[in-house]
């Protein structure tokens, strides 16, 4: 116990100076364990494969559902394709090259030399959720979201390469429709197995009525348990089912979600302290060292090469941006999967299965290394994103025993965004959206009409859920569209202009419209047609409001 305690607190306190080094945090885990390792100055002697493949395969399951709850089912629908793209042609190409090249540098039987490379051919999803939070920067949504999304995805895909490879070493998966039925159970089963606990999982959050709130975080992780569980049991992937089961419940509007997204965010952060150090106790210094030579020619064939091929060719149909393809060609983290799949050939007993294991415990250290410390340079320098917001100076948590229509949000006003200097009379809220709280500093601002925003100012809004991806536009100094979903009916006062709905929050502004019909009041406007008809300004109709002193707004696609 008292060992656990110190290892968990240094992995805690490596974290706190992470980006203070620049230093990739799980970098840090794997020095904690391998300081504290029997090479190490803690002598601790730890090589048991088959436990540590146990604990990387739940710390895994739990950081993989946390990522999935914190992906939103509308990223998902986004990018589900390229995601899909680099997931599974995108590793199978990074897996053959890099396999040819582990092959020749190890001097490696060919399918030794293929099964590093599928070892090593997925992005690690601890890894790239790690790196994301801990970069500092806001990248955009989509290349956020295929990074995420694809890390997510393609375990399944490298776990098929790599047990299929050791089935044909050694004899046990020597036929193609044996390979066919691995693949088939480990996309399909995990996919249905996800999607079914998932929605499980949601109706039993809302519907079970626990008396005490604590229990419910703890209900969605056994649900996230049963989800790996069931779809290993079955010959799927459960990392698959487990990650899909995260989206499904993150998506949807359940109760004490603040609560249960901040219990598996501290359980994510414990998974990932705990895998590393595990993994460095498992490491041996001296048996790296021994690899260092061929496991860095290999790191630089899956960095320079497989990896920038692989995005190339798989996401290149998808029309990302060159710098965006680049950025994902470098963004190509290894992390905890890898070691953990490296366990696999120790465990059934391939040839050379020790060295294996040794030069892809390099190759991870050296990507997380480079890749990983060199990630928010490389956006600097491909002019992508910007800094993140700062950490809330106030947070604010409703706990509902129903479901509510509406949250709380905390939002960062960052300069050049839209909100920002202006007074809040200015603002073009629809109903169903309250300003309720400013923070500037350490001092709490009362909002009314004439309070201004200023960069800094970290903003509490009370809203209904459908109207978040409208007032996210306020405060990003770099909006992206967005599809509001068709018919959604919004109502304003009547004094906002068709100027303010187009400025602020980005409602389509009529082809042809003259500015001093713009600068009309949508009360003043509809007036003209007089109150019992309904009025149209290019693709809005205006509605007579709940009383006169507002004005409902409706359009086939309210584009955001």
């Amino acid at each position: 116990m008292l060992l656990a305690g110190v290892l968990l607190l240094l992995g805690i306190a490596s974290s706190k100076f992470s980006a203070r080094l620049g230093v990739p945090v799980l970098v840090l885990f794997l020095s904690v364990g391998m300081l504290a390792g029997s090479e190490g100055l803690g002598r601790i002697p730890f090589e048991d494969y088959a436990l540590a493949n146990n604990i990387g395969s739940v710390a895994l399951a739990l950081i993989l559902f946390d990522g999935g709850l914190r992906t939103p089912l509308q990223a998902v629908r986004r990018v589900w394709k390229p995601a899909l793209a680099l997931s599974t042609v995108g590793v199978l190409l990074t897996s053959l090259i890099n396999g040819l090249a582990a092959a020749w540098v190890l001097k490696l039987p060919l399918l030794q030399g293929l099964l590093v490379g599928s070892i090593v051919g997925s992005t690690d999803a601890a890894a790239v959720f790690s790196m994301l939070r801990s970069s500092g920067l806001r990248l955009p949504e989509r290349l956020t979201a295929t990074l995420e999304v694809e890390s997510g995805a393609n375990d399944p895909m490298a776990i098929f390469l790599t047990l299929g490879l050791i089935g044909v070493i050694t004899g046990s998966a020597d036929s193609p429709l044996a390979l066919l039925w691995l693949f088939l159970g480990q996309f399909g089963v995990g996919t249905i197995a996800g999607l079914l606990v998932g929605r499980l999982a949601t109706a039993a959050v809302n519907r079970i009525n626990l008396d005490t709130p604590g229990l419910y975080p703890l209900l969605a992780l056994a649900f996230a348990l049963v989800a790996f569980g069931a779809a290993a049991v079955l010959g799927g992937s459960g990392f698959l089912a487990v990650y899909i089961a995260g989206i499904v419940l993150g998506s949807s509007s359940i109760v004490f979600r603040r609560g249960i997204f901040s219990f598996h965010d501290a359980i994510a952060w414990l998974g990932q302290i705990v895998l590393f150090v595990m993994l460095g106790l498992l490491s041996f210094p001296s048996r790296l060292l021994a690899v260092a030579w061929e496991g860095l020619l290999i790191a630089l064939v899956l960095i320079l090469v497989a990896r920038p091929i692989a995005v190339w060719a798989s996401v290149w149909p998808f029309r990302f941006r060159r710098r965006d393809l680049t950025f994902l060609s470098w963004v190509g983290l290894k992390g905890a999967v890898p070691i953990t799949l490296a366990t696999f050939p120790l465990l059934a007993g391939v040839p050379k299965s020790g060295q294996i294991f040794n030069a892809v415990f390099f190759v991870v250290v050296l990507s997380a290394l480079s890749q990983g410390w060199s990630l928010p340079l490389v956006a600097r320098w491909l002019h992508i994103g910007r800094p993140a917001d700062p950490t809330p100076a106030l947070s604010v948590e409703i706990n509902a025993l129903r479901q509510v229509d509406g949250e709380i949000v905390d939002y960062t006003v960052q300069p050049g965004s839209l909100v920002a200097g202006l007074p809040l009379r200015e603002l073009a809220l629809p109903d169903g959206v309250v300003v309720s709280l400013i923070v500037r500093g350490q001092e709490v601002v009362m909002p009314r009409g004439s309070s201004t925003l200023l960069p800094g100012d970290h903003v509490f809004v009370a809203l209904r859920t459908a109207l978040e991806p409208l007032i996210d536009r306020l405060f990003d100094p770099d909006p992206e569209p967005s599809e509001l979903p068709p018919g959604l009916r919004l109502s304003f006062h009547a004094a906002t202009t068709i100027d303010q709905l187009h400025r602020c929050l980005g409602l389509p502004l009529p082809q042809g419209i003259s500015p001093e019909r713009a600068a009309q009041s949508l009360g003043a406007l509809l007036q003209q047609e007089g109150l019992a008809a309904a009025v149209s300004i290019g693709v809005l109709q205006l509605h007579p409001g709940m009383d006169q002193d507002h004005v409902s707004v409706t359009g086939p696609t309210l584009q955001a």
